[in-house]
């Protein structure tokens, strides 16, 4: 019954609001503005009406688009010297979970010295940074909502995770029509990414009442949605919703943290470069396969809010329908089967085993797990064996 929640983060969603982020930006008192993005958000038209909007409110602004995917520690530090020589007094991040982890750790370190990757770890940063306002334009990582940041670190190939109250934006803008034009398979890696964060925090040794309500939402709202902005594109209300459920599922795990998937995808994506969302997608329905028995009540929830009949049903068999239904919606929106498929090699499964076991998400993850564990979850994975 004892826990903490704690999230400062103001959110607004509304259609068509990031036509007004000028006006925003001038009711919080911000005049000089220094912008994170990325090239495909240039390359997409996404950032004119941003950027008409802060010329109507004449508001000063730098755009730093640089952000590469899976941003590293050299990719930030950029930005941050930029940072330093235009000196705004904000940070307006546009894009997606790149953009805005790369953001955030530019905005920290505005007033902190050293790297970024030198606060890698929990609550080691000791200066709150600029003011940062997140604009996602995906339905996945809900970055615009958490205390932390994934940084690659180019020399050891590894994902670090920083996590600090300093990192969590000031405002939070959800405004589905920057979705609506999504490729395919972005929507699909955004929107699964959002369900395995939800189905993590829900199932973490971590978790609370708030975190749970969040994420068993966040779930149904998903298993509802995702399919329909896959294939219908368009359609404005499954855009909106999947909108929200990401941030749900954010917000969630930024109080509960996440579990296997996450302590092993990071060193996929840090190794090989994997897509952080397909990564997570494809080892979903194996680690769920891993944890089921240390959380069937959960797992059984987990199915029901994804749509599957466990009314009568077996506590065991109902659990295995979430891994049922996990697996059915990875092969609707055409997410691999096996990691061997996404350029994951095994020949150096040694280094992946122990980059793995250094996340602190193996250590709240519902089952316990042991370095053959993960390797043999690798294994699985890429042999496609459940």
């Amino acid at each position: 019954m004892n826990f903490n929640f704690y999230m400062p983060t103001m959110i607004r969603a509304e259609r068509g609001l990031a036509k007004k982020v000028g006006d925003l930006l001038h009711s919080l008192g911000y005049k000089k503005v220094f912008i994170v993005t990325d090239k495909g958000v240039i390359n997409a038209g996404i950032l004119q009406t941003i950027e008409s909007s802060l010329n109507e409110s004449s508001i000063q602004f730098e755009i730093y688009d640089e952000v590469i995917p899976n941003p590293s520690c050299e990719n930030i530090m950029e930005g941050v010297k930029k940072l330093r020589d235009y000196n705004p007094d904000s940070v307006l991040a546009v894009g997606g979970g790149s953009s805005i982890d790369a953001a955030k750790g530019i905005a920290v370190m505005a007033n902190n010295s050293g790297e970024i990757i030198d606060y890698e770890g929990v609550g080691k940063i000791p200066n709150e940074g600029l003011p940062l306002i997140a604009v996602p334009t995906t339905s996945g990582t809900g970055s615009e909502v958490t205390s932390s940041t994934i940084v690659t670190n180019t020399k050891t190939h590894f994902k670090a995770a920083v996590i600090s109250p300093y990192l969590y934006p000031k405002y939070a803008i959800l405004d589905a029509e920057l979705t609506i034009n999504l490729p395919m398979g972005v929507t699909a890696a955004t929107g699964m990414d959002a369900l395995t964060h939800a189905i993590e925090s829900y199932t973490s040794k971590t978790s609370n009442f708030a975190s749970e309500a969040f994420a068993l939402h966040a779930i149904e709202m998903i298993g509802e949605n995702i399919e329909k902005a896959y294939f219908a594109g368009t359609d404005f209300e499954s855009r909106e919703k999947m909108l929200v459920a990401s941030m749900l599922a954010a917000a969630a795990f930024s109080q509960s943290r996440l579990g296997n998937v996450h302590a092993i995808s990071h060193t996929f994506s840090g190794v090989f470069n994997v897509p952080h969302g397909i990564a997570n997608a494809t080892l979903l329905p194996f680690v769920m396969k891993y944890n089921l028995p240390a959380c069937p009540e959960r797992m059984a929830n987990i199915a029901k809010a994804l749509g599957e009949k466990t009314d009568g049903v077996p506590v065991k068999q109902a659990a295995e329908l979430a891994i049922e239904a996990v697996i059915r919606l990875n092969q609707s929106l055409n997410i691999p089967s096996n990691i061997k498929e996404l350029g994951v090699t095994l020949d150096l499964l040694p280094k992946l085993v122990e980059d793995s076991m250094r996340s602190g998400n193996v250590l709240i993850n519902p089952r316990l797990t042991s370095p053959k564990d993960i390797k043999e979850i690798i294994e699985n994975a890429y042999n496609g064996i459940l």
